[in-house]
C-alpha cells in the first residue's frame, strides 16, 4: 500500500532538509517463502528520533538488522547520506547498536566495558580514556566506573550500554527495544532520559519497541508497521489525531470505529449521522474515546451529534474512567471522562462534534 509520507514530514522541522541522514528506498526481505518486509521507503533526518513501531513479527527487528548490516536485504538500497551503506559490512558503517540484552562483558567494569570496542580498533590510550569519561559522564555513570555489571541496577546497565555505543562516535544509533527488561516505573524514567540524552549528542536515533505509548512519548516520528509494510509515518500527534487507516486508529490508543455510508454529504452510521466532506460510499470513521463527552441540555450546541445509551462497564485509571455505554441498535461506543467519586451509572446522554470523527481506510488483511 502507499503511505503518504511527505504530508507526515512536513510537521516536522528536522525532517525538511534537502539530504536525509538515512535514506532507505524499496526494502524487501523475506525468509523462505515468508515475506518479511515490503517495499520499504523511509528516510531519516539528521537529529530526529524515529520509532519503527509495531506488534510481533511485523518485520521491525529485521529492518533495524537491515541497516546494521546484520541481515541483508533481499532487494532495495540503504544509504547514508552520499554513501551505499548496504554494501558496507557492518564494521565499517557509523552505526552503532543498543540490544534489548546488554550483553555487558560481566568480568569487566564499567569502564572497560564501554572502552572495550575502542581498544579492539587499537586507539591510544590517552584518546580511549578521554572518550570513555565522556562517554560516562553523558549517561550520568562517571562515579559507577569501577563497578561491574552485577553490582549496578537494570537502569544503570543500560546507560552503560547506550555509553558502549556511543562512545564510538556514530551518525547513528540503532535500540531494539532496550527498554522491555526494565520495571514499568523505571521504564518510564528512562524514556524521559533517553530522550534528553538523544537531544544532548544530537545524533539520530532509530527506535524499535512494539509499545505504542512508548512510541508516543519519545518519538519526533513513528513508522507504523504492519505485516512487514510501512502503515503510517507521522508525528505522533498526527498518527494519534489523523490516523490513515482503521489498524493505525485501533493500534494507537482507544477508539470508537463507527461503519457506516455518506450519502448527500451526510454520514450516516446507525441511529447517529452528521454532515461530511467525503464522496458517497461505504465509509468508516475513528472517533477516539475522549472526543465523547456527556451532554446535558445547557452544553448541547447546535453541531453537535447526540446520542443515549446505557452504561454497561467502567474501568477506573486515575483521573479518567473509560465507560462502555450501549446505545440504541446494538451500537457501542467507548467513552473517556474525568474520573468521579460515584462514577457513572445508568443511562447517559453523549454528543461529539462532527470533525472529531475521522475518516479512515479500512485495513486489509495481508498473507
Amino acid at each position: 500500500m502507499s503511505t503518504d509520507v511527505s504530508i507526515a514530514r512536513s510537521d516536522v522541522s528536522v525532517s525538511t532538509q534537502r539530504f536525509p541522514l538515512l535514506s532507505i528506498r524499496n526494502v524487501a526481505k523475506r525468509f523462505g517463502k515468508n515475506v518479511v518486509l515490503r517495499d520499504i521507503s523511509l528516510d531519516v533526518a539528521e537529529g530526529e528520533f524515529l520509532t519503527i513501531l509495531g506488534e510481533s513479527g511485523s518485520g521491525k527487528t529485521t529492518l533495524l538488522r537491515i541497516i546494521a548490516g546484520f541481515e541483508s536485504a533481499g532487494s532495495g538500497e540503504v544509504w547514508m547520506a552520499e554513501e551505499r551503506l548496504d554494501q558496507l559490512p557492518p564494521y565499517r558503517r557509523r552505526v552503532n547498536t543498543v540490544f534489548q540484552h546488554y550483553a555487558l562483558f560481566p568480568h569487566l567494569t564499567v569502564e572497560e566495558n564501554v572502552a572495550y570496542g575502542l581498544r579492539v580498533a587499537k586507539r591510544p590510550e590517552a584518546e580511549i580514556s578521554a572518550r570513555v569519561g565522556e562517554a560516562l559522564e553523558k549517561v550520568k555513570m562517571s562515579a559507577h566506573a569501577k563497578a561491574k555489571p552485577a553490582k549496578i541496577s537494570g537502569g544503570q546497565q543500560q546507560r552503560v550500554a547506550l555509553a558502549r555505543a556511543l562512545v564510538n562516535r556514530p551518525q547513528l544509533l540503532l535500540l531494539d527495544e532496550p527498554l522491555s527488561a526494565l520495571d514499568a516505573n523505571l521504564r518510564r524514567q528512562m524514556q524521559v532520559e533517553l530522550k534528553s540524552l538523544q537531544r544532548e549528542v544530537g545524533i539520530s536515533f532509530i527506535f524499535v519497541t512494539h509499545d505504542q505509548e512508548e512510541a508516543m512519548v519519545m518519538s519526533d516520528r513513528i513508522a507504523l508497521l504492519r505485516s512487514g509494510e510501512l502503515e503510517q509515518v507521522a508525528t505522533p500527534r498526527e498518527i494519534y489525531g489523523r490516523p490513515a487507516t482503521a489498524y493505525v486508529a485501533q493500534f494507537i490508543g482507544h477508539t470508537n470505529l463507527l461503519k457506516g455510508e455518506v450519502r448527500d454529504g451526510m454520514a450516516r452510521c446507525g441511529l447517529l449521522q452528521w454532515p461530511v466532506a467525503a464522496p458517497d460510499g461505504i465509509a468508516q470513521f475513528s472517533l477516539r474515546p475522549e472526543n465523547l463527552r456527556l451532554a446535558t441540555e445547557k452544553s448541547t450546541s447546535p453541531d453537535s451529534v447526540r446520542v443515549r445509551g446505557r452504561v454497561v462497564q467502567q474501568a477506573f485509571h486515575g483521573a479518567t474512567e473509560l465507560i462502555r455505554v450501549e446505545c440504541a441498535g446494538g451500537l457501542m461506543l467507548t467513552v473517556r471522562i474525568p474520573a468521579s467519586r460515584s462514577g457513572v451509572t445508568g443511562e447517559i446522554a453523549l454528543e461529539f462534534s462532527p470533525e472529531d470523527a475521522i475518516p479512515v481506510r479500512e485495513s486489509p488483511e495481508r498473507i
